[in-house]
């Protein structure tokens, strides 16, 4: 067994949560000192600003199952506006305020019903919503993104990744994750989970036949 191999192995055991509080905490960390301008910057998540998407990261947070049925019940099952609407609440006045309430969070173990390695990889992926567009840089420990990239593969839930790869093949150049078969789809762990949630512009960072391919099926939703 390979040392990414027995540390993904170890990160596994010792659980998800630990990872989703890191990848919070660093979250926080690097949006300490934004200025105003740079929390209105368009993020990578569709019409949503990096204020925004950090808003809709506490929302997920701050929901039990329970609420989360009320508010689908209370949106008639249309499951964007309870998006919307749990966002607004979360927003805050300024964006300190909305800066605070994502601290609250962070070692939140709530969660709507999905399993925490799902929240594991919205925490990821919105983080690098944020991240790419203000040009800030995390290296995520690769056992943690390769945990992710292997649940996404095999789900459609939430967000299109499964459906999105088909008839392609997925191999990380920085950790062990590999997938499918097919025309070649190379790069980071980390561009390679992204590209599978549909971030068109991480395409830009993979390598292979199959990029084109797959930058098309981005589009999916």
């Amino acid at each position: 067994m390979t040392d990414p191999e027995l540390a993904a192995g170890r990160s596994r055991r010792a659980g998800v949560w630990p990872l989703i509080r890191n990848e919070r905490a660093a979250l926080a960390t690097d949006l300490a000192d934004l200025s105003d301008e740079q929390w209105a910057t368009p993020s990578l998540c569709g019409g949503l600003t990096v204020r925004e998407v950090l808003a809709h990261l506490t929302a997920g947070a701050s929901l039990n199952a329970a609420r989360w049925l009320a508010g689908v019940i209370r949106c008639r099952f249309d499951f964007d506006k309870q998006v919307a609407m749990r966002l607004a609440e979360q927003l805050g006045a300024t964006p300190t305020e909305t800066l605070e309430r994502f601290r609250h969070i962070v070692p939140s173990t709530t969660k709507p019903p999905l399993p925490a390695v799902a929240m594991l990889g919205e925490t990821i992926v919105h983080a690098e919503d944020i991240r790419r567009p203000l040009g800030i840089r995390r290296d995520h420990p690769i056992e943690t993104v390769t945990q992710v990239a292997e649940y996404y593969r095999g789900s459609d839930l939430v967000v299109v990744a499964k459906g999105r790869i088909g008839g392609l093949q997925l191999v990380a150049t920085d950790g062990p994750f590999a997938a499918g078969s097919g025309p070649l789809v190379s790069g980071t762990s980390l561009a390679l989970v992204m590209a599978m949630t549909g971030r068109t512009t991480y395409c830009d960072d993979l390598e292979g036949d199959g990029v084109e391919l797959l930058r098309g099926r981005c589009a999916i939703v």
